[in-house]
């Protein structure tokens, strides 16, 4: 462990030794497309597919990958419609779109359901990944679950203070390395002792009970093929392609074909990464009906459990490291991308002109760690209220936070009617209220329909007419960023 964290801290010396705002911000917009599309293996996957999805195969069977294989469609989305404009206007945080197509209180808006998402989102990775930790690592040192979280976001402020993004495009492409390598040698490990070899993987998981992929019958079911389909190239299309944390190191590619490339190369990468974790799913479960091994309390629970105490010192170290590339990859880049928002949106700093200056520099500082502090918060505040798997949470939470982000950009992109700014943060606020009565009544209104992640769409829809209510039909620049007058 103290190899692997010298050798994060390096490579953040290297980056970090010229770095100005620029490239803190877009790594002066040099980096290289394939550097990027490994990172983001990390970045998008991170600690909770590394724990939770193998373990909620037993809740879920493999039906996970429905959700993966609509990511495919989604990406393509962001590379063809969302890139495009965001290269168009050579933007540094994504919301400045909205700023110029609708006005400040718009941008602010969409700032502010991207910092409530992500902050709540990155707490709940790193509650689980540090949670895990301390259970079978350092809580036997004796360290206060406190210490740990402090430690991991301190270690996180060290090589990401300075050099922003363009330190992060590299350490995420040697963290998402390592997890890659985690998984594998997770798998070699327990088919060694299962006693199988790479030959009998496939024929392992065909007779696995908990092998099925594909769910055509129960229209009403939350895994039905078309709701997780759907659902999927939605929850990528905004967590990805209107998440400001999935697209800044996007941005910082030199050109938008390289963009492009790097995502498409990515949608084929997250389908066989994701049915790897599959895989380690249904060898645990496998493991235990074998073996005899009682199942944990909570489903994240039973990779580290198999991992840490019944497969020896090789995978126990193996876990230890992919977990911990898992957690750093997907954390390290929310302090940057969440200052930037910050930095931008919230406080109105000129996206055009990126300041060197002492005031500007101090200011960024600042933020960064206050962010650190903030995530340091909510996942205390997390341990107190976090039950089940935590990727089902994190998707039903991305349905109510980001449904108002997929509404605003697609009647920007989509229609030509400008806004009453100062309506739109109540109009947003009202769309998830709305969408979460829905949810909540859908069986009795809907003849036992029960929704899954296509409430993401029901939440945008509801966003984008409540958008129309409010417009005004008068013509707007569509991609331009000059922003419109007042309502």
């Amino acid at each position: 462990m103290a190899t692997y964290f010298a050798l994060l801290l390096a490579i953040g010396w290297l980056t970090a030794r010229h770095a100005d705002a620029e490239g803190y911000f877009l790594g002066n917009r040099r980096s290289r497309w394939w550097v990027v599309m490994v990172g983001l293996i990390g970045d998008s996957l991170s600690g909770v597919t590394f724990i939770s999805v193998p373990g909620a195969v037993a809740a879920t069977q493999f039906s996970y990958m429905q959700i993966v294989l609509g990511y495919v469609v989604g990406y393509f989305v962001i590379s063809f419609v969302l890139l495009p404009v965001y290269y168009g206007e050579r933007l540094t945080s994504i919301y400045h779109y909205l700023g110029g197509r609708f006005g400040p209180w718009t941008q602010r808006t969409g700032a502010a359901f991207f910092l409530l998402s992500r902050t709540v989102g990155a707490a709940a990775r790193l509650y689980l990944a540090a949670g895990v930790l301390q259970l079978f690592v350092f809580g036997a040192w004796g360290v206060p679950f406190a210490v740990t979280v402090a430690l991991i976001l301190a270690l996180i402020l060290t090589y990401t203070f300075k050099g922003g993004i363009k330190t992060l495009v590299w350490t995420d492409l040697f963290q998402s390395g390592c997890l890659l390598l985690g998984v594998l040698l997770s798998i070699a490990a327990l088919l060694h002792s299962l006693g199988l070899g790479v030959g009998q993987l496939w024929r392992t998981l065909e007779a696995s009970p908990y092998s099925q992929v594909f769910f055509w019958n129960d229209w009403r079911s939350e895994q039905f093929f078309w709701k997780q389909f759907v659902g999927g190239a939605l929850i990528a299309l905004t967590m990805t392609g209107l998440d400001q944390n999935m697209m800044q190191k996007n941005l910082s590619c030199r050109t938008l074909g390289g963009a492009q490339k790097n995502l498409l190369w990515f949608s084929l990468v997250a389908v066989v990464v994701n049915g790897m974790f599959l895989a380690l799913g249904g060898l645990l479960y496998h493991f235990v009906a074998v073996n005899g091994v009682p199942l944990p309390a909570r489903s994240d629970q039973l990779f580290p459990l198999i991992a840490l105490q019944q497969l020896g010192a090789f995978a126990a170290v193996v876990f230890v490291i992919g977990l911990t590339a898992a957690t750093f990859n997907s954390a390290d880049s929310v302090l940057t991308t969440l200052t930037t928002s910050f930095y931008f949106d919230i406080l109105g700093h000129d996206e055009r002109q990126a300041q060197d200056d002492q005031a500007s520099t101090r200011a960024r500082h600042r933020i960064h760690i206050g962010f650190a502090v903030v995530l340091l918060l909510s996942i205390l505040v997390f341990q107190w209220v976090s039950s089940g798997a935590v990727i089902t949470l994190l998707l039903a939470m991305a349905n109510y936070t980001y449904g108002p982000l997929l509404g605003l950009f697609a009647f920007g992109i989509l229609t030509r009617r400008r806004v009453r700014d100062r309506i739109v943060p109540g109009v947003c606020v009202v769309a998830p209220l709305l969408c979460w009565l829905v949810d909540r009544n859908s069986a009795a209104w809907f003849g036992g329909y029960r929704f899954s992640n296509e409430l993401l769409a029901v939440n945008g829809a509801i966003t984008a007419l409540g958008l129309w209510i409010v417009a005004r039909p008068s013509a707007a620049p569509v991609s331009g960023l000059r922003a419109p007058a007042e309502a």
